[in-house]
């Protein structure tokens, strides 16, 4: 794990930003293609804002989602309506997006459609992470049943998880298949963040901090980036 700290949220997200090009400037370089996974939620859109409106060959970019919330992305609280709003629009309107969502009344009902979609995916170049206070990261919640096959070796790419503590069903992205990428992020703002993260540095309980899976993690490396304040 590498703590890259920040003065404030203006700073991080333009480092941030430069680091993603680069990743994925040099991926279109090498391979013809680039391959980004996000995460929802208030802390990326500013990151989001900037990405968008850089010069970059968008058309080769494909992008998808660390996990979804079980809605269609005409209901505010889904993340792919925030990833449509915010960072695939200017120069970034012509990146390729996959979604996580099917038209089924459960997650659960919906796997095998998202799957195809995923399963053959190569690796990605990048992932960025989020963090709940409770140490879940994607939709690898630890309240929730489907833990143990979000977190397993063999896990398949994506699983319907339902946490206890959070509301609506999920899809997400399984600890393998987020594993699979070049580069791993942590995007985190706030103090207690920072808080949420010693903890699950202090500790190896994976199951009741998912987190822990990817900052212990013998090979992988995650770089944080983490500001204290926003602005």
């Amino acid at each position: 794990m590498q703590l890259n700290q920040f003065a404030d949220t203006a700073a991080l997200n333009t480092d941030f930003a430069k680091r993603l090009v680069a990743i994925l400037q040099q991926a279109i370089n090498e391979r013809g293609a680039a391959y980004l996974v996000v995460s929802g939620g208030k802390t990326p859109q500013a990151l989001f804002t900037a990405l968008s409106q850089v010069d970059l060959a968008w058309d080769k970019v494909t992008v998808l989602l660390a996990d979804d919330r079980w809605l269609d992305d005409t209901q505010s609280d889904s993340n792919e309506r925030l990833v449509k709003a915010v960072l695939l629009q200017n120069n970034a309107k012509a990146a390729k997006f996959i979604s996580l969502y099917a038209d089924t009344a459960s997650a659960f009902d919906g796997v095998a459609q998202v799957l195809q979609r995923i399963a053959a995916l190569p690796t990605f170049d990048a992932v960025i992470l989020g963090m709940g206070e409770d140490g879940h990261t994607a939709s690898l919640f630890p309240c929730s049943e489907q833990i143990q096959a979000g977190l397993a070796a063999d896990a398949p790419a994506v699983l319907a998880v339902k946490p206890t503590t959070a509301p609506y069903e999920r899809m997400s992205l399984s600890l393998p298949r987020l594993l699979d990428s070049r580069h791993l992020f942590l995007h985190l703002v706030g103090a207690n963040k920072l808080a949420v993260l010693n903890k699950a540095m202090a500790e190896q309980d994976v199951p009741a901090m998912p987190i822990r899976a990817f900052l212990h993690h013998p090979v992988a490396q995650v770089a944080v980036m983490y500001t204290e304040h926003q602005g």
